[in-house]
């Protein structure tokens, strides 16, 4: 297959572009980020162009390398809180970019297949137990409501023009090369040996967290379901809930500290109580998640020691 990846110089975008060309695809990527030709083919890209998803990047893509049979759009927003502090940027990066994608390939590659990367966010809050993709869409953030409206794109391209696709959104996905959020804090505050950690929120906090490699596995195997209507969302999840206190008692084990973890007790903006996947799709795919969370934590604290010289 010809595949083309948007936000291919993303977080889970490397691991998605390793993940395609291991398995002999051709992968061309767009998005932001400088890199040379020797870190694109280390990467799996056979090309890169560093710039906006919009008609003249991805016109030149098609008249170097034909069109492509799968598009994996993965550019956009990826956090709550820059979104909270930016929300037209964050916009822009989410809405504004799918609904370049989803024009031109109406336009130029109407049979291409579009798997969309979306995020647990836009169920928001008030679920007590695993969310089922049926549920009613109601996200507490910007960065939420941005990528229901990036699925309302998709759907209404989808049913108006047949451009099939299929959206994953992802829920607590995490490890090496991840530079943001819970993990990466934790793990900067012990660099740093500091001896008592104060954490926003009450610890209680519930989230689905799947390792970014087995992430890319997921998103992989989406591209090769059938997909009898034109539209489909998928639960990225686990179906296993852990609570952030029991993340950041695991990180800090790992580490080696005996450094203290308190809790605010303030609920975060945009942050609900819990998100955790209802994980039927997954499962009747007959897909397995290979990595203990353990062991992904483990291997999160090895790389950032590693990187940080520790």
């Amino acid at each position: 297959m010809s595949i083309w990846v948007t936000g291919a110089n993303g977080f889970i975008g490397r691991y998605l572009v390793g993940e395609l060309a291991g398995a002999g695809h051709t992968v061309h990527g767009v998005g932001h980020g400088a890199l040379d030709g020797a870190e694109a083919r280390r990467l799996g890209l056979q090309t890169w162009i560093n710039g906006e998803i919009d008609s003249a990047n991805l016109n030149a893509l098609a008249s170097a390398h034909g069109l492509p049979s799968h598009v994996f759009h993965l550019a956009g927003g990826s956090s709550v809180g820059p979104s909270i502090e930016r929300p037209f940027e964050d916009f822009s990066r989410t809405v504004a970019t799918t609904a370049r994608l989803l024009e031109w390939l109406r336009s130029s590659a109407p049979e291409s297949r579009v798997i969309a990367a979306s995020s647990a966010a836009v169920y928001g809050a008030d679920h007590a137990g695993p969310i089922p993709e049926s549920a009613v869409p109601a996200p507490m953030s910007p960065y939420g409501q941005h990528k229901l409206m990036m699925e309302q794109l998709c759907r209404s391209y989808a049913r108006s023009f047949g451009i099939r696709c299929a959206v994953v959104r992802l829920f607590s996905v995490y490890g090496p090369n991840l530079r943001k959020q819970l993990l990466w804090d934790i793990c900067s505050r012990l660099n740093a040996e500091e001896r008592s950690l104060s954490l926003g929120g009450t610890g209680a906090e519930i989230r689905d967290w799947t390792d970014v490699r087995d992430v890319a596995r997921l998103l992989a195997g989406v591209a090769e379901l059938p997909l009898p209507d034109a539209f489909r969302v998928i639960n990225g999840g686990s179906g296993q809930g852990t609570r952030v206190a029991d993340i950041a008692d695991g990180v800090v084990r790992h580490w080696g500290s005996n450094t203290v973890v308190r809790y605010s007790g303030l609920a975060r903006p945009g942050d609900p109580v819990s998100l955790l996947a209802d994980d039927a799709s997954v499962r009747q795919m007959k897909f397995d998640w290979r990595i203990p969370l353990d062991q992904g934590l483990a291997d999160y604290v090895a790389w950032f020691k590693g990187q940080a010289g520790g």
